[in-house]
């Protein structure tokens, strides 16, 4: 029995749980923050970080749900979980307004009453492993590794990108960038050839500048080629000229904007704000943060961050098997876009879209969709085998 907990000691990762447990500290604080000041929360400032409590309550319990079970048991779960997202997602589509109610002309989540549950956000971990198990069983199956294989393999990834995409691009132009982010991320280590990935990156790169031409000078067209909407189409306007989208979409950036500018080295303190930012508590946390705490208070979430992104490449470096590898490259990109994103919207760098900073921004399915990937985490560290020759 003493063998037992010493060898559960030693496997559960408590650098990963220490980190998170900073996140939830820096979420907690954030939010009482944000609801100090905002005169919508005014009147019960604390309400919404009970709310995260529990939302992070529920996510312990995610976490150590999806940690017990090894890459043998997940790789044979994945595709059920995969199917399962996907029929979430369209049963969101036909779901009635009662459940499923309209914001902006798109259905994002079901309304349970006791809580809204947003399919996309588990997506993109069933997208994780749908994307390692494809790499996995195809690398299985090739015997001689060729330009023909490596064509098939990107086509493989595509098709698995491309259902959910689809689904997702007409109720959340945000996360339909992550689960993108997440597969170019996953592509990267995939074992296909540099000169394939840098044909197709580029020409990617091509269309994307392509697209952003029509998107300013042929609107009409874009719309009814994709069915991106008028909100959508405002927030690449008002990114590139705030000014004169003040009064519209440009109003949050130029007052988050402000509010970080203000902030300076130190910040204004805990609950002192001056500029208004609606939602201030979910999608523009890290403007809180800049106000409140300054350049040092933002600098601490980065390098928690930063942190956070190491150790997960260093588990993944450690662990030796295949699956586990890749579910980490793709927990890596999704977690580095989320927060390049979300930051950079926030001072102008990217244009504004409805990614919240994980771990920190208050949310109950972007949360808990972060659990359960970080889950995945815990469990590749829990359940690592080391080979006889290793020094561990």
């Amino acid at each position: 029995m003493e063998r037992d907990k010493n060898s559960l000691n030693q496997q559960f990762d408590y650098q990963l749980a220490f980190l998170l447990f900073l996140l939830f500290c820096t979420s907690m604080i954030a939010i009482y923050g944000a609801g100090l000041t905002s005169s919508q929360y005014a009147t019960d400032p604390a309400s919404f970080v009970f709310k995260q409590l529990i939302n992070y309550i529920i996510g312990i319990v995610i976490v150590a749900v999806v940690m017990f079970f090894d890459s043998e048991q997940l790789q044979r779960l994945t595709w059920y979980l995969y199917g399962f997202g996907i029929f979430l997602l369209l049963l969101l589509m036909v779901a009635p307004e009662s459940i499923a109610p309209v914001k902006n002309g798109a259905k994002s989540w079901f309304d349970l009453k006791v809580f809204n549950l947003q399919p996309s956000e588990f997506m993109k971990t069933f997208l994780i492993l749908a994307i390692s198990s494809l790499i996995i069983k195809h690398h299985q199956n090739t015997q001689i590794k060729t330009t023909g294989s490596d064509f098939l393999l990107l086509i493989k990834i595509g098709a698995c990108l491309a259902l959910p995409l689809l689904l997702i691009m007409r109720q959340d132009l945000g996360t339909s960038l992550v689960l993108i982010a997440i597969t170019a991320g996953m592509i990267l280590v995939s074992g296909i050839s540099w000169k394939i990935i840098t044909i197709v990156y580029s020409s990617i790169a091509l269309v994307g500048i392509t697209l952003l031409y029509l998107v300013l000078q042929q609107q009409e067209l874009i719309r009814k080629l994709t069915g991106i909407r008028e909100y959508q189409f405002g927030r690449i306007y008002s990114w590139i000229s705030p000014e004169q989208y003040s009064s519209k979409e440009g109003f949050h950036l130029l007052n988050s904007m402000k509010a970080i500018g203000s902030g300076q080295i130190f910040g204004k303190g805990l609950g002192n704000s001056d500029v208004r930012i609606p939602e201030s508590h979910t999608d523009f946390i890290f403007s809180v943060i800049g106000e409140q705490f300054g350049f040092i208070g933002t600098s601490i979430v980065i390098s928690l961050f930063f942190l956070l992104i190491y150790h997960l490449i260093k588990v993944a470096m450690e662990t030796t098997e295949p699956f586990n590898s890749y579910i980490c490259a793709g927990v890596i990109s999704m977690f580095v876009f989320h927060v390049l994103q979300n930051a950079g919207m926030t001072v102008g760098i990217v244009p504004i879209t409805g990614i919240p900073l994980p771990f920190i921004s208050y949310g109950g399915s972007s949360l808990m969709g972060s659990m359960m990937a970080i889950g995945l985490i815990f469990g590749i560290r829990y359940h690592h085998r080391t080979s006889m020759f290793s020094n561990d």
